[in-house]
């Protein structure tokens, strides 16, 4: 009888490897060439084209680059979420999403005692 082993396939290495593009985020990729798309539109038919445009952009990019070395994952997303927000919450105020339920509870056991 012959004795079998166990069967391995290959895995790639990291399975929950977020989806980078040259060391940035797939948000700041998109906010980096929106940047370059508007500034372009905007100035690209004036003298200042280089600096206006390519220089924006670079210094975006460099300031995102070294804003989040060492951040976790979507920080400057969280950043902005935490700065809009109230400082504080009232514990007594108004209730802004309570919707009052109408209509009837289906599917409800009811229990005799």
């Amino acid at each position: 009888m012959e004795e079998e082993g166990l069967i391995t396939t290959r895995v790639p290495r990291a399975l929950e490897m977020k989806s980078k593009l040259f060391g940035y985020e797939l948000p700041d990729l998109l906010l980096i060439f929106f940047n370059l798309a508007i500034t372009n539109l905007v100035f690209g038919g004036t003298s200042f084209r280089y600096p206006l445009v390519w220089g924006t952009t670079l210094g975006l990019a460099l300031f995102l680059h070294f804003a989040k070395k060492g951040r976790p994952d979507n920080y400057i997303q969280h950043l902005g979420e935490f700065l809009i927000r109230p400082a504080y919450y009232v514990a007594g105020g108004a209730d802004r999403f309570y919707r009052k339920f109408k209509g009837k509870v289906k599917n409800v056991s009811k229990e005799k005692n």
